[in-house]
């Protein structure tokens, strides 16, 4: 990787901050990272600070942030005007938000220990090769309820599978 005089260009930053040319040019137009110097080549030449931006970026995703969070809260900071409260507000929210989704998945576990006790009985009392019609009992032991989604649905557990954020 080479450090050019002036910086990095876009494929020696990119391995270095382990991100693709991709996503550089991707937090450019999301203005989080400023435009790249063009080199006579027409290639881009990044400054030497721009790989402590693209870490803290990676970071601030890793704990929860938004491109779209970041890249408000990196204008106002380039502008001279510190966002520390909203940065630390936001944070507190997601753990909020982290707390009830850890309330969610341990009822659930509950809910799904219990029905798995409940298959076991079921298959345990059968006869031969009799059907336990286990997915049926699902219906049956919660007739007055409605019926809630897995907390499961829709998460994500790995930010690389995560969909792309809206350009």
């Amino acid at each position: 990787m080479r450090a050019l005089e002036a910086g990095y260009r876009s494929g020696d930053l990119a391995a270095k901050a382990g991100v693709s040319a991709d996503t550089l040019r991707h937090y450019e137009r999301r203005g989080l990272l400023a435009a790249a110097k063009r080199l006579p080549n027409g290639y881009r030449l990044y400054p030497p600070e721009a790989l402590d931006r693209v870490l803290l970026i990676q970071r601030a995703l890793s704990v929860g942030f938004s491109l779209d969070e970041l890249a408000r809260l990196l204008r106002a900071r380039d502008r001279g005007q510190p966002p520390c409260r909203e940065v630390r507000a936001l944070a507190a929210r997601k753990l909020e938000d982290v707390e009830k989704q850890l309330e969610s998945l341990a009822s659930f576990r509950a809910t799904l220990q219990a029905t798995l006790r409940d298959w076991d009985a079921r298959l345990e009392k059968r006869r031969g090769e009799e059907p336990a019609r286990l997915l049926d009992a699902l219906v049956a032991a919660r007739e007055d309820e409605r019926p809630t989604p897995s907390p499961l649905r829709g998460m994500q557990f790995d930010r690389r599978t995560r969909r792309k954020e809206k350009r």
